[in-house]
């Protein structure tokens, strides 16, 4: 696919209208339209190599900084997401005095609060003007305190972490000594939950949601894309301010050849699944190191005007679901399956 490519594959829209259709048809048209979603999902036994792996991204906390890390860090990837050495993706949250998600779609300061791993389950924070603050997961100060939030209309549930984390994230956010609650996830598996917009993708499985991600553990960006992408800005934009967990770099610049990858293997083990092209928000706006919005909109205005695809927000990346669980680390060999 182009740059210029106003069109995207069968996606998992055209899919369900085709499903809706065959319902109509009749009770055997349906049973055809299963087998044929159960041949779609089927793992596929051939591969072809499309690029290499260049960045993995773990955010610690939904909404920040990834992880520190040191070149050729392997990572876990299992069904909550990826992990490394117990400090797992996302599973931290801020939450307010409502018990309100929040995320630097409101505080978009969030995104200078950085993690670095200092033990097995064990994280210090910083952030500009504060103290560090250290984290053991194993000793939080409230454990077995649990409350009820809800991520984009699933509900979940948190464990409360402690005042005095409470009170630092207050202290930087808003300047306050309360008003911020930090959870994280109290589960050793995923609860099957999909959020309001994923509801009826047909590849979509519960557990594909992950611990306290927006919509799915694993999101993947093809660098050619976001390269794309800037030639098209005033000012260009770095690849992490989509907060992709997996960016890949691929041997031939094709930008959005992602929209078509049905299925991805990254290295000798870990396999996924596309499930849904990624919609852009907010977020992208905000720049990394300065922690500041684009005054102009940018980049989601950008892509507006050209990513689209009758969505109600511009497409850039596309989210998977784990089918086979397996470790990664940079530079692996990024395939994507051929039936």
């Amino acid at each position: 696919m182009t740059s210029n490519s106003s069109s995207l594959d069968i996606g998992p829209k055209t899919l369900i209208g085709v499903g809706v259709g065959l319902v109509v048809a009749g009770g055997a048209s349906y049973f055809l339209y299963r087998r044929y979603l159960q041949y779609r999902d089927a793992m596929p036994v051939n591969w072809r190599r499309v690029g290499t792996l260049q960045q993995i991204n773990l955010f610690p906390i939904k909404s920040c900084a990834p992880l520190d890390s040191t070149p050729g860090t392997e990572y876990d990837c299992d069904v909550l997401g990826i992990s490394h050495e117990g400090i797992r993706d996302r599973t931290l949250m801020l939450l307010d005095e409502n018990n309100t998600m929040v995320t630097a779609r409101g505080y978009p300061h969030m995104k200078l609060i950085k993690s670095k791993k200092v033990s097995v389950k064990g994280l210090i924070f910083s952030a500009p003007g504060m103290p560090d603050l250290e984290i053991d997961f194993d000793n939080l100060e409230s454990p077995g305190q649990n409350l009820r939030t809800i991520i984009w209309g699933a509900p979940v549930d948190a464990m409360l972490c402690g005042d005095r984390f409470n009170k630092w994230f207050s202290q930087f956010i808003l300047k306050k000594e309360t008003g911020m609650k930090l959870v994280h996830y109290p589960y050793p598996k995923a609860v099957k939950r999909v959020c309001d917009d994923l509801r009826n993708m047909p590849f979509m499985r519960k557990e594909d949601s992950g611990t306290f991600n927006d919509s799915t553990s694993y999101m993947l960006m093809n660098l050619s894309s976001v390269d794309d992408l800037n030639t098209r800005l005033k000012n260009p934009v770095e690849p992490l301010q989509f907060r992709g967990g997996f960016e890949i770099k691929c041997d031939v610049h094709e930008p959005y050849a992602e929209d078509n990858w049905q299925w991805v293997r990254i290295g000798d083990e870990a396999v996924f699944r596309q499930v849904a092209p990624r919609t852009v928000c907010i977020v992208p706006n905000v720049n990394d190191n300065t922690g500041k919005r684009d005054i102009d909109g940018e980049p989601l205005k950008t892509l507006k005007r050209y990513r689209m695809f009758n969505y109600k927000s511009p497409l850039l990346g596309i989210h998977l679901g784990l089918r086979q669980a397996g470790k990664v680390r940079a530079n692996d060999v990024v395939y994507v399956g051929d039936k």
